[in-house]
């Protein structure tokens, strides 16, 4: 399957976007408004079928990026089902996917101490690299450890560090996601991490939008290593779509999508297209219709530091994460 192209152009291409399977592989996220997104009845078979929908309508569009983890509830299996059944389709797509954490849900929605538990042990990358494989029915393309912090035994477990270069020997882009306000730390800290004297990762996946930037100097350190850049949650959550972007902290974006006819959600995503450190840029759409309206942001330029005033949005980091945090599960 191919890698992701490098980012250089102004004007986003399709290749530039992909599609995350978070808030339709299980019953229970934090996206805001999620409830009026998915069926009253989030039975497995009701969400395979929407995970199917969207996989469709993406790769119609020209998307070639589908990003999933092993604590997605059964999204790797959605995914690995789609693409058994569409032996084309899996020959021109990237396949990226995530271990560390466990999903612990038992399919329900709310209610639920604890959603998913994380560990960074060598057992639990043994065990979930064969669920993966088993599940989307091959290695994928991109494996990273979910949700690594400074802290994550993830950057200095020798033992987890070989099995993870053998990993990557068979082919595998190996890497990372980040999460929280020392997301450029944890970044920065991989960078450096290596084995038998050569990099040990080669992809990470962070959290950068218009409320939540300060990853962007260290992806831009990662990206001129040769890293494949992959950005989530360039909506926050739901937070700058156009039914929720409706207080004062993001007047701004209101203010460019009344002048420009652009949907709040697509000029979010331009906005991080338009860093040129991105090379792939992840919709979480639930439904077919907000996937169209994500997709908008393909030609939107915008510049997130001139005169629209975008980069008046950013919170600080502490403070956005504490918000995220609070989400409820719904």
């Amino acid at each position: 399957m191919p890698t992701a192209p490098a980012a250089e152009a102004a004007e986003p291409s399709i290749a530039r976007f992909g599609l995350g399977t978070a808030a339709v592989g299980r019953p229970g996220y934090i996206t805001l408004g999620r409830d009026l997104d998915l069926p009253a009845e989030r039975t497995v078979d009701a969400l395979r079928e929407r995970t199917h929908a969207l996989l469709d309508a993406a790769f119609a569009a020209g998307v070639r990026y589908f990003d999933t983890a092993r604590s997605y509830g059964r999204a790797e299996e959605f995914l690995g089902g789609w693409l058994a059944a569409r032996p084309q389709a899996a020959r021109e797509v990237t396949v990226g996917s995530k271990w560390g954490y466990t999903y612990t849900a038992d399919w329900r929605a709310s209610g639920v101490p604890v959603h998913e538990v994380k560990e960074h042990s060598t057992a639990v990358f043994e065990r979930q690299i064969e669920e993966t494989r088993a599940t989307l029915g091959g290695l994928p393309d991109v494996y990273l450890v979910h949700s690594v912090t400074p802290d994550s035994p993830a950057l200095t477990d020798p033992a987890l560090h070989a099995g993870l270069a053998a990993l990557a020997a068979e082919g595998v882009r190996v890497g990372l996601s980040t999460s929280g306000p020392a997301q450029a730390a944890a970044v920065r800290a991989a960078l450096e991490v290596t084995v038998d004297g050569r990099p040990l990762f080669a992809a990470v996946q962070s959290t950068w939008n218009l409320l939540e930037p300060s990853a962007g100097p260290a992806l831009a350190e990662a990206h001129q290593a040769g890293w494949l850049v992959v950005v989530k949650e360039a909506m926050a959550n739901g937070r700058l779509a156009d039914r929720n972007a409706t207080g004062p902290d993001t007047a701004a974006l209101r203010t460019l999508a009344a002048r420009t006819g652009a949907s709040c959600d697509a000029l979010a995503l331009a906005a991080v297209a338009a860093q040129p450190w991105a090379d792939v840029v992840l919709s979480g759409a639930a439904t077919t219709g907000q996937l169209a309206s994500n997709l908008e942001a393909v030609g939107l330029t915008v510049d997130t530091a001139g005169p629209a005033g975008l980069a008046a949005l950013a919170e600080p980091a502490e403070e956005y994460w504490r918000t995220r945090s609070a989400l409820p599960w719904a």
